[in-house]
């Protein structure tokens, strides 16, 4: 009989008392294609013709020359003094889903979630129950295989080129998308679609004027990734903006068993893209549909707001200082499995459920009659819903679990669960639907932006760098080194802008 590890008896309780007593364990830490954690050092590219590197602190990244594909760039080196700034439209992807527990096999097709006419800038995808909620879940050591598979799925979707190519699973059973990707304002077509294949009538989704058509297919990488128990969230962005993102950081709020445990809960990303901060809040709030339940909720909006803090290391006096809570950032992104359920006193349901009127039955739906009161989510917006209820479905059904439950089963009111809800000016919502996918008892739900975003226009790059780039604390000599390194840098870097082909 073959021995189990003793390491892995006696991480267990270390595992469980951490995770009861609420201990912090490399809860700041998170995944990417870039290891650019802010509680690790990055490695830079130096000036000198042999190749060397030079190991950078944070604190100083953003005045030192940045190793980006085959170029060195120089973002940070005429900071001093604030540069004015212009402004340009990004399309954002955001998406939601609660896959029940279960884990994606290899043929699951993304594209009818994931798709779009023309592709996103961003893309902030959130999950719910990747993991069963079971106690060894919740109290044992996470299972990161399932967020593994996502990430690889999410990966080929994005990348390759030929998405409409791809196998279609038992539970996907939509033709492929074959239709070649145009201008942004094509997103009015997804109106005519969603009208044939449900029979709704859908004007949330509008045109966004001014936008050249872009040809060929950008390439995605991971910015970020983290998990918590059965929620995980993942951002992507295109390969070329990655190096003008900072301040990647994340912060994970367990609301779960006793008020703590990651079984419900939130994980938030933050960054800061050129001069704009975004907040993206995945969530997986209090079920249930008994009288108070929707209390609970207002609760964890609550106590998710005020426990979500983004830990900041020392920056420069001349640097402005990167959000430290959720509503510090320009642009708010709240995303995930609300649970809020339609409200018990509409008697109804069942009948207006059978006719297939959303519409009424968005009256009695929970979020609006408590946002509309004041309780929650005060100031923050929603689009328009013109799409059916969202949750529960048996599973590869198109079939809610209440229109064939016994009477000796547990009945699920259809609800509006999956929801998507932001803040911040320069926010636009070109679109908010759904997909038909049919893996979990939860559709799918997603919405694009046209985000607004504030670009530094830095002096020429001929601008001389002063001391108070140096941190105070620097002995003077050593002071004048670097100075004069850095002063040494701009004037040979350009010897080491080689293309690919002039490498050749």
């Amino acid at each position: 009989m073959r021995e189990e590890p003793k390491y892995l008896k006696s991480s267990w309780p270390k595992v469980v008392v951490r995770k009861w007593l609420n201990i912090k364990s490399g809860r700041d830490e998170f995944h990417s294609d870039y290891k650019t954690n802010a509680l690790i050092q990055r490695r830079r590219k130096s000036c000198s013709d042999d190749g060397l590197y030079v190991v950078v602190p944070e604190e100083l990244s953003e005045q030192w020359l940045m190793e980006t594909s085959n170029e060195i760039e120089r973002p940070g080196f005429s900071q001093l003094p604030p540069p004015a700034t212009s402004t340009r439209n990004l399309r954002m992807f955001v998406g939601t889903w609660n896959v029940g527990g279960k884990s994606p096999h290899d043929g699951l097709n993304l594209s009818d979630w994931l798709r779009t006419k023309a592709s996103a800038d961003i893309y902030v995808l959130g999950f719910q129950e990747i993991v069963p909620l079971n106690a060894g879940n919740v109290l044992g050591p996470e299972d990161s295989g399932p967020a593994a598979k996502w990430i690889s799925l999410i990966r080929q979707a994005l990348n390759d080129n030929s998405v409409a190519k791809q196998s279609l699973s038992p539970n996907d059973q939509h033709p492929p998308y074959s239709k070649p990707r145009v201008s942004f304002s094509d997103l009015l077509s997804l109106e005519d679609e969603l009208v044939e294949r449900k029979g709704l009538r859908s004007e949330s989704c509008s045109s966004e004027e001014g936008r050249p058509e872009e040809s060929g297919k950008h390439k995605y990488c991971l910015a970020a990734s983290k998990q918590m128990v059965g929620i995980f969230l993942c951002v992507w962005v295109r390969e070329d903006l990655y190096p003008h993102i900072s301040s990647l950081k994340v912060s994970c709020v367990g609301r779960g068993i006793m008020g703590y445990l990651g079984n419900k809960g939130s994980i938030s990303i933050s960054m800061t893209l050129h001069q704009t901060s975004f907040c993206f809040v995945c969530t997986h709030l209090a079920s249930g549909e008994k009288e108070g339940d929707a209390i609970r909720r207002n609760l964890d909006v609550m106590e998710i707001l005020r426990r979500t803090r983004f830990s900041n290391l020392s920056r420069f006096p001349t640097q402005s200082v990167p959000p430290d809570s959720i509503l510090d950032h320009d642009k708010i992104i709240w995303l995930g499995d609300l649970n809020y359920r339609l409200a018990s006193s509409c008697g109804d349901t069942y009948e207006l459920v059978e006719k297939n009127n959303w519409q009424a039955l968005l009256e009695k739906d929970e979020l609006r009659i408590e946002q509309k009161a004041g309780r929650v989510f005060k100031g923050w917006e929603e689009g328009e819903i013109y799409f059916a209820p969202t949750y529960k479905y048996h599973t590869n059904s198109d079939r809610y679990v209440v229109q064939t439950s016994t009477p000796k089963e547990k009945r699920r009111t259809p609800a509006w669960c999956d929801r998507i809800l932001w803040k911040g000016e320069g926010l636009k919502q070109m679109c908010y639907v759904r997909g038909e996918s049919r893996f979990s008892d939860h559709r799918p739900v997603y919405s694009l932006f046209s985000v607004e975003l504030n670009l530094p226009r830095y002096p020429y790059p001929s601008s001389k760098i002063t001391s108070t780039t140096i941190p105070s604390s620097t002995p003077p000599a050593e002071e004048f080194l670097l100075v004069a390194r850095t002063q040494g840098c701009i004037e040979t870097a350009p010897r080491f802008s080689v293309t690919g082909a002039e490498k050749k």
